[in-house]
């Protein structure tokens, strides 16, 4: 399971190529303004022309980084399903069909975990009911029928449709076959 530390480092550098300071020094800075309030400190950092990624990151350094980063990959999926248990071994066969994909990532997060191709996210898995969980993908043109439906609340627009599984026999051959076109345009 991929971890929220590269993301972390990634930021850390965009800001320095952005501002050709280290966190620590924009740290510094921040303890001498004194902001009293997250609100306060996105205004300061405005001001000076750390916006995005970069800014969030700072915010976190500040008044502190969310649970969910600081958590495991156990710990989150865990949380996910700990008033569902029925569904995690759904779960796991999800994990364990796409594993087998050339260069996949699988991130766990606060309410869903991200599948990644080598290029970018192409699919999510989500408890998203007491007794379903949706796998959305990243599909072009998708024509959605039978069980491939439309992901209207899964992730972000990329997200454009979804497998519905309630039982482990859901998962089948034409349910893996969706996950690998989803996989295979996204590379």
């Amino acid at each position: 399971m991929r971890t929220w530390e590269p993301m972390r480092q990634r930021i850390h550098a965009q800001l320095e190529r952005q501002t050709s300071r280290g966190v620590a020094q924009w740290n510094a800075d921040i303890a001498k303004a004194e902001p009293p309030d997250q609100d306060a400190l996105r205004a300061w950092l405005t001001e000076h022309d750390v916006t995005g990624y970069p800014q969030m990151l700072l915010v976190w350094e500040t008044f502190g980084y969310p649970d969910f980063l600081a958590a495991g990959s156990d710990e989150l999926i865990g949380n996910q399903y700990a008033d569902r248990q029925h569904l995690r071994p759904i779960f796991d066969a999800v994990i364990a069909a796409v594993s087998g994909f050339d260069g996949i990532e699988v991130q766990a997060r606060k309410t869903y975990v991200a599948l990644l191709s080598p290029r970018r996210t192409f699919g999510i898995v989500k408890a998203s009911t007491k007794t379903r969980i949706d796998v959305g993908l990243r599909l072009s043109n998708p024509a959605p029928h039978g069980r491939l439906l439309p992901a209207k609340s899964l992730g972000n627009d990329t997200i454009t449709v979804r497998v519905g599984l309630e039982k482990p026999d859901d998962l089948d051959a034409e349910a893996i076959g969706w996950f690998e076109r989803a996989y295979e345009e996204n590379l």
